[in-house]
């Protein structure tokens, strides 16, 4: 066996090879694409016969570079940039870094304790695009929800009439097409029922127009305090930016998750993820992006539990003990679990009764969302392992809440 670091960047990559005692075979800098990857094979082949003799630590599990080791057969391990940091101490105290020394660390790392970090899946190309156009439909959606609290701060400053008829929900289509033909207090007041209810229309309303543009007209004409003309013109142009950015981005938003429910209907996964409470085709989609779909990549319903960062840690120390919410976790996957929670909490009797049991102890809203999310990662386990769809009262035969 030998044990490679590679110590990756945009432009080059530096390798390190050791042996099973230790010893450095190999030290090289690669250039990144075709040239590089040919040159790392004919390295490693000078010391191994096999593939599956090589051990690889590298600082990242995606990329052109980790796909090209994984379809040679090498056994690759991803190591969180976190874990590298401590073992650099473990090495050298004086502060001392450079790229060919951080790939010694990461060789010297998988030789001693690969057992203690998770190797690179071996998903599907599916599940790949799943979790890549997942990604991407979160991401939008995070910054639509960013936009929107900027629109809301603005709206508050010199156009409390809008914040009064759509509040919350400013990245909706009628409060964007509102706003874009009213997008300062003076317009929104020579608006006309008519010119909103045909606003409403375009927007894609249907139902409730009139009703809904007489409330809209008689919010926007109401007597309020009013900012300098000026100032009320700056923030004008202001909101009508945003409300394009707001709006550029709902249809995004809309053609990923067409794509998205396409992929993710396709996986055969799907109609287990589907059975269970509080999962739909998005939710679904971003936990089996996020999980992957490799079936040897969790050993136990623990090892998901801990990678989605919903079970807890405990801290101990002398007489005190503490246990806390995981904050070394997959942001993306934690977010869709707490989501998958609080969802269920309609879906399934017995989450609503798991919920409430860890309320009445004393747990706030979200620890006992947290303490959720973590039964229902082990729920989704089994049913993986099994290849069965949820059954409610298999699920929560015993209903004793675990502390989180």
């Amino acid at each position: 066996m030998i044990f490679v670091g590679i110590d990756w960047s945009e432009h080059h990559h530096d390798v390190c090879v050791l042996d099973a005692g230790g010893s450095q075979l190999a030290s090289v800098r690669v250039p990144e694409g075709i040239e590089g990857v040919v040159r790392l094979h004919e390295v490693l082949a000078d010391h191994a016969e096999q593939p599956e003799e090589v051990i690889v630590g590298i600082e990242t599990d995606r990329g052109l570079l980790v796909g090209a080791l994984v379809a040679a057969g090498y056994q690759v391990t991803a190591v969180n940039p976190m874990s590298v940091d401590r073992y650099r101490d473990r090495h050298r105290t004086s502060g001392a870094k450079s790229d060919a020394a951080d790939a010694r660390v990461l060789a010297d790392l998988v030789r001693t304790d690969r057992h203690r970090h998770r190797p690179v899946a071996g998903d599907t190309e599916l599940a790949e695009t799943i979790k890549l156009i997942a990604r991407t439909h979160q991401s939008f959606v995070w910054e639509r929800r960013r936009h929107a609290n900027r629109l809301r701060s603005a709206l508050r400053e010199f156009y409390p009439g809008a914040l009064e008829v759509f509040g919350t929900d400013l990245a909706s289509a009628d409060a964007l097409a509102v706003l874009a033909a009213a997008p300062t207090p003076e317009l929104g007041r020579r608006l006309s029922r008519s010119k909103i209810a045909a606003a409403l229309r375009r927007a894609g309303r249907t139902r409730g127009v009139e009703p809904k543009a007489e409330k809209i007209q008689r919010a926007l004409r109401a007597e309020r305090l009013s900012a300098p003309a000026s100032l009320e013109r700056t923030y004008g142009v202001i909101v009508t930016s945003l409300v394009g950015l707001i709006a550029g981005l709902n249809t995004q938003i809309a053609r990923l998750q067409a794509q998205l429910e396409e992929a993710f209907e396709q996986h055969p996964d799907a109609e287990v993820l589907r059975s269970l409470p509080g999962l739909g085709i998005v939710l679904g989609a971003r936990v089996l992006g996020e999980f992957g779909d490799d079936p040897n990549r969790y050993a136990d319903a623990r090892c998901r539990r801990n990678y989605a960062g919903t079970s807890p840690i405990t801290k101990s120390s002398g007489k005190g003990k503490v246990v806390l919410a995981r904050f070394a976790r997959n942001h993306r996957l934690a977010d869709a679990c707490y989501l998958w929670a609080f969802a269920s909490l309609t879906a399934s009797p017995g989450a609503r009764a798991y919920y409430d049991a860890l309320r009445a102890r004393g747990k706030t809203h979200h620890q006992a969302l947290r303490a959720l999310a973590n039964r229902l990662v082990g729920i989704l386990h089994g049913c993986l392992s099994r290849g069965e769809p949820y059954r409610e009262e298999i699920a929560w035969a015993s209903l004793e809440p675990r502390a989180a």
